[in-house]
């Protein structure tokens, strides 16, 4: 009996995705036993070609990481989708858009601009910008093009499974293989996590105060850090309330606040939004001026609630007006 044809693919992202596969450690034996990968360019030596090669629905499952920036990720993501049974977003980025998509903030030109011509270490009299096509020998060859705004995975193809985190957590990542091979897998559709709130998973809830009630907000470096005491209750900004769990409260546990990136629960329809409801619902105070002065203690408010997932949410990008490196709508 052939065994099941497994694909991994890298779009916009870190390659802490691709990592986190190594990080099966030992447990990554037992999945190489099981499945035949027969495209992971990032690790070994696939080519296009190979998986233009392939027949529609050959490879069983492909685990696509990354967000949609360029036309050929857009391609790639169309060609893995026709060739795979099952495609499955893996991680924030592929899932959300990730830390990429905060890139949504700014316009196309605005980044390039900053890139190519107005950070302080760029050289570049000549104002090259990076182009669509360029001449050689055997002709004009086509490269590939910055679209105007980062995208989803399912934003640009359709996707059976998810795998929330940044980057999904090794316990979900052998889990949600177990499914497959196993043919034990949820609803189309599913996050391959379970749905219930960081905040019940936390080693610090029995911390928790019934009535949770603060007069500021700090960063980590303000601040000793208490190892023991909920981080919300020490006025730090910690996603927990909105933010799916699954990844063994890794973060806390290094007495760290949690940041989001498993992303929000089923019922929730924006993350961001949930987040800033979550930490607005704990100030204590009634008075204006001084909710006002505590929220502006909030040093990056758009980056902090829509670290990860700006994107998918109901924003999708900025509506600044141009002039200040926003969309134009």
């Amino acid at each position: 009996m052939s065994k099941p044809k497994v694909g991994f693919y890298w779009c916009a992202s870190c390659g802490g995705c691709e990592e986190a596969v190594v990080d099966l450690a030992e447990a990554i034996l037992d999945v190489v036993n099981a499945v035949d990968i027969v495209f992971w360019p990032v690790a070994l030596d696939f080519k296009r070609s190979d998986l233009e090669n392939m027949k529609d629905g050959e490879m069983a499952v492909c685990f696509v990481n990354g967000a949609i920036r360029t036309s050929e990720q857009e391609e790639m993501a169309e060609l893995l989708r026709s060739k795979s049974q099952l495609l499955v977003a893996f991680g924030s980025c592929s899932q959300l858009g990730g830390i990429p998509g905060m890139a949504n903030f700014f316009t196309r030109e605005s980044i390039l601009a900053k890139v190519y011509n107005d950070a302080p270490t760029v050289v570049n009299s000549e104002g090259t910008r990076p182009q669509e096509e360029t001449t050689v020998a055997e002709g004009i060859l086509p490269l590939p093009a910055f679209a105007p705004t980062v995208r989803t995975l399912d934003q640009t193809v359709e996707v059976d499974y998810y795998l929330p985190g940044c980057p999904p957590p090794v316990k979900l990542i052998a889990g949600a293989v177990t499914a497959i091979l196993e043919s034990k897998l949820p609803p189309k559709g599913s996050i391959l996590a379970p749905n219930v709130a960081l905040c019940d998973e936390c080693p610090r809830k029995e911390t928790k105060p019934d009535k949770l009630l603060v007069k500021e907000f700090k960063r980590p470096h303000q601040i000793q850090i208490d190892p023991q005491k909920c981080l919300l209750d020490q006025g730090l900004l910690c996603m927990g309330p909105a933010t799916r769990s699954g990844c063994e409260a890794a973060c806390i546990g290094g007495n760290m606040p949690c940041t989001g990136c498993l992303g929000p629960t089923d019922d929730i329809i924006d993350y961001g939004g949930k987040a800033l409801s979550a930490m607005a619902s704990i100030l204590d105070s009634n008075d204006e001026q001084e909710i006002a002065r505590l929220l502006n203690q909030i040093a990056d408010p758009a980056g902090t609630f829509y670290r990860y997932c700006l994107p998918a949410s109901l924003l999708h990008r900025s509506i600044l007006p141009a002039k200040n490196g926003g969309v134009k709508v």
